[in-house]
Formats: C-alpha cells, sequence, structure tokens
C-alpha cells in the first residue's frame, strides 16, 4: 500500500482517521499502533514480526540505560546491545548478498575460486523501510544515553513513535526527542487538521502531477543501449530524473508531515527547495534534512568532526558520505555518489574562498551546482559503474551513433514531455516550498491544495508509472 493508492486514500485513510478520532484518548496510542501494523504488513505481514522484535529490544535497551542508580558500564552495556543489534538487522536484510558479492569479486581480482553464494542468500529479501525504522529506533537509545532524552512512557508509546504509519516507511527520519512530548500531550484542532490536508494534498499532487511524468522519460533514457543515447536524450534523462527522484521523495515526505499534523503529530520538514542551493554543503542542509542530520550528529560530531584540523575534517567527510551512499542501497554504484559527495564536500571546504564560484553571481552558483548534482544522479541511477560510465559518455556526445538514436529523441521531446520537464522546473526554481507556501494558511491556499488533490486523482486513475523510488532505500 502506497499513499497514492486509491485503497489508502479512498479506504485506510478515512477508516484510521475516523477510528482514531472516536476512540478514546488512553487507547489511541495503541489504536495507530495496530493500524500502522496493517499498514506495514501490507507488503509482508511477516516482517511486522521482525518490526516490532526491534522495538521490543530497543525499549528494553532503553530501559537499561535509563534506569534510575544503572552504573555507566550498565548503561554502555545497553547502548551497545541497542546498536548491535539494529545494524546486525541492517546488515543482515540489506548487505549480506552485497557482501558475498564483494568477496567473491575480490578472490576473483586475487585470482581465487569465486565466493558462490549459498541459496538462502540470494533469497533474503529487504523488508520494507527497514533502513527508515531502524535508525529510528537505534537513535532513542542513543539519545537516552547521551541524556538528550527521556524515557518513553510505555512500550505503547514506543511502539507508536517506531511504528507511526505516516513516516515509517520513508522517513522522515524522526528522532524520539522531538515527538517524546507530544506522545505526553498534543493539541488536535481543526486548523491543524486543514493544514495537515492541505500538505498532504500538495504533496499527492506533486506525486502524480510532476515526479510520475518525469519516470518514463528518466527510463528510457537510463534503459536505452549507449549506440542508442545521445547528448541530447541522455540530457533529458538525467534531469527528468533529478525531478523524479525529488519531487517523488519530497512529495511523500509532504504527506508524511501532512498525514502526521491530521494526527496530531509535527515532524520535522525534510527538503527545502535543494536544487535552489549555490554550493554541495548548502544542498546537504536542504536535502533529505532528516538523514544528513542524523548523519552529522551520530557519526561526523562523534569521528571528530571538523575539530581535528583539515585532513581529518576530509576523511570524515568522506567516510560519512560514502556511509551515507551505501545506507541508500547495498550497491558499488551508490558508494560511489557517496564518495564523489564527499570528494566535492571536501573540494569546496579546502577551497573555502579561493573556490572560482564564490565571487559569481548566486544564479550561476546554483546552476553550477545543479550540474553537479546531476552528475551524481547519474551513479545514483545507473544499474552499474560501467552502465554509469556509458551515461558520461553519452553526455559528452561521444554516443548515440546508431541510426535508431533518432526514435529516442522523438520519445523524449513530445510537446507533453518537453511541457512537464518546464512545469517541473517552474517550480523547483520559482515555486515557494511546501512548508513555506502554507507557513500562513488561507482560504484560498486550502481550496488551491483540494483542488489540486481532485485534478491529481483524476490523473492517477490514468497513470500506469507510480512507484515510491524512496520505498527501496
Amino acid at each position: 500500500m502506497v499513499f497514492s493508492s486509491h485503497i489508502f486514500l479512498f479506504y485506510f485513510l478515512p477508516v484510521s482517521l475516523a477510528a482514531y478520532y472516536l476512540a478514546p484518548q488512553r487507547w489511541r496510542h495503541l489504536l495507530l499502533t495496530l493500524l500502522s501494523c496493517v499498514f506495514y504488513g501490507w507488503w509482508n505481514p511477516w516482517f511486522v514480526l521482525l518490526m516490532l522484535g526491534s522495538i521490543v529490544v530497543d525499549y528494553g535497551c532503553g530501559k537499561i540505560i535509563s534506569a534510575e542508580g544503572a552504573s555507566q558500564r550498565q548503561r554502555k552495556t545497553g547502548l551497545l546491545l541497542s546498536v548491535t543489534s539494529n545494524l546486525s538487522l541492517l546488515g543482515f536484510f540489506k548487505y549480506c548478498g552485497f557482501a558475498v558479492g564483494a568477496a567473491s569479486d575480490l578472490a576473483q581480482a586475487l585470482g581465487w575460486h569465486a565466493v558462490t553464494p549459498p541459496a538462502w542468500v540470494t533469497s533474503i529479501v529487504l523488508p520494507v523501510g527497514i533502513s527508515f525504522y531502524v535508525f529510528q529506533s537505534m537513535s532513542y537509545c542513543i539519545d537516552l544515553y547521551r541524556r538528550d532524552a527521556q524515557p518513553a512512557r510505555s512500550l505503547i508509546d514506543f511502539a507508536c513513535y517506531v511504528t507511526l504509519y505516516p513516516q515509517l516507511v520513508a522517513g522522515p527520519i524522526v528522532r524520539y526527542a522531538s515527538v517524546a512530548a507530544q506522545l505526553r500531550s498534543r493539541e488536535h484542532t481543526a486548523p491543524g487538521f486543514v493544514l495537515g490536508l492541505s500538505r498532504f494534498s500538495l504533496g499527492f499532487a506533486k506525486k502524480i502531477l510532476l515526479a510520475n511524468p518525469m519516470g518514463p522519460l528518466a527510463e528510457a533514457a537510463f534503459g536505452a543501449h549507449p549506440e542508442v543515447l545521445g547528448a541530447t536524450t541522455a540530457w533529458i534523462g538525467v534531469v527528468a530524473y533529478a525531478f523524479q527522484i525529488y519531487f517523488d521523495f519530497s512529495a511523500y515526505s509532504d504527506m508524511a508531515v501532512g498525514l502526521g499534523r491530521m494526527f496530531g503529530f509535527h515532524f520535522i520538514e525534510n527538503f527545502e527547495s535543494p536544487y535552489r542551493a549555490a554550493s554541495l554543503t548548502e544542498f546537504w542542509r536542504r536535502w533529505h534534512i532528516s538523514l544528513s542530520t542524523f548523519l552529522r550528529d551520530y557519526l561526523y560530531i562523534p569521528l571528530g568532526g571538523n575539530r581535528l584540523g583539515p585532513a581529518r575534517t576530509y576523511v570524515n567527510l568522506m567516510t560519512v558520505m560514502v556511509l551515507g551512499g551505501l545506507w541508500h542501497g547495498a550497491q558499488w554504484t551508490f558508494v560511489l555518489w557517496g564518495a564523489l559527495h564527499g570528494g566535492l564536500l571536501a573540494l569546496e571546504r579546502w577551497l573555502g574562498g579561493k573556490n572560482p564560484l564564490a565571487s559569481m553571481p548566486r544564479p550561476v552558483r546554483v546552476a553550477a551546482t545543479f550540474v553537479l548534482v546531476l552528475g551524481t544522479w547519474v551513479f545514483f541511477r545507473a544499474e552499474t559503474a560501467g552502465a554509469a560510465a556509458d551515461y558520461f559518455r553519452a553526455l559528452a556526445g561521444l554516443s548515440g551513433k546508431a541510426e535508431t538514436a533518432s526514435l529516442l529523441v522523438s520519445e523524449l521531446t513530445t510537446p507533453y514531455a518537453l511541457f512537464s520537464l518546464l512545469v517541473c522546473a517552474a517550480v523547483t526554481w520559482l515555486a515557494p516550498s511546501s512548508c513555506r507556501f502554507l507557513e500562513r494558511l488561507t482560504a484560498w491556499k486550502a481550496a488551491l491544495c483540494l483542488a489540486l488533490l481532485v485534478v491529481a486523482v483524476v490523473f492517477m486513475s490514468t497513470q500506469g508509472f507510480n512507484p515510491f523510488l524512496y520505498f527501496q532505500f
């Protein structure tokens, strides 16, 4: 079940909202937990047990860490158990096959026999959203250890925090300290509900009307044979993918924030017009904010941040970004994507005021940053490093010599395709972000959001391409 589906929009959401508001206040967290388990178990009911097991372990570890009179050794034991169990869970389901494949590649490179993965390794299925709920659950224990948060009042409160379905499978990554007070008490008002519905409607419209039309363009370009892919189609394809992944993921975050608000929760913002950034450093302050701040607070700063000299700072940046890339997926392309971002961030910091772009007008710096980001998206989207290299050759105009190349050009330059690209560009660089647009909700803004929701529902019924990209991460 995804947010942009008839089942969710016309059945699950109305039922969950009605049940929540009709239930006595003391039963609402249990009800939300059960509803979230139904939502999550729609793909595979057995994975609900896996998630609940993780919740019980981390709640118990939190009890150990926050117990009155607990020694430092006991607190460290609780923290170590939480971190080990969560990373082991993530490592098994997400990286076991990748590790075996890497070992096989290394063995072949050294002239040894290739490692044949057991059948059970190749049959491992990645649970949807495991990267998100593992980070949330683990951060609870880390914050308790640092004394940055108070322990949950009950297992039900903690389970509600981890499983809350608006942000369960694709974020934003919500830290317990940011919602602890809301789990104890929160307001439910008509203006807040209308604001939440408006935010959800905007996100739904972004997904259906902006992200989905970009998907087939990106698929056609990245799925084309190198000899068919020319410079024009390659550039259209990577720009389409940049728009697709941005509007897809930011749309989900908008819907998550809006749904949370309808249940009385205030979630953090996850995007702030990232393609308007004038540097890679600024880009990461605007893109997937919950992940970048998580990596900053739980990895970059503990590694020393920028406090141990320039060389160590560059190493820390590379380490954090490579691990951030690996978090997105167990493939070398994600590692390369993270390494490229880490290298560019380190280069920006090293150049400082000597950066040749520093004296340029902001629009020039924004354009240059966007082109750099496009280059990194090639690694993110390509199936293999070799495919990424082929795509870069196409971007440089070194391929696309086949006679059928013109057919792909005509497919990606239809009036509808070009109009969709133009609309995405206008929204990206001219329209305010969702949170800023709804900062002061008025009647006409709410009416516009609802109108966009209606239009998006109509379009959804005609679309055959409707994935959520970040579910795979």
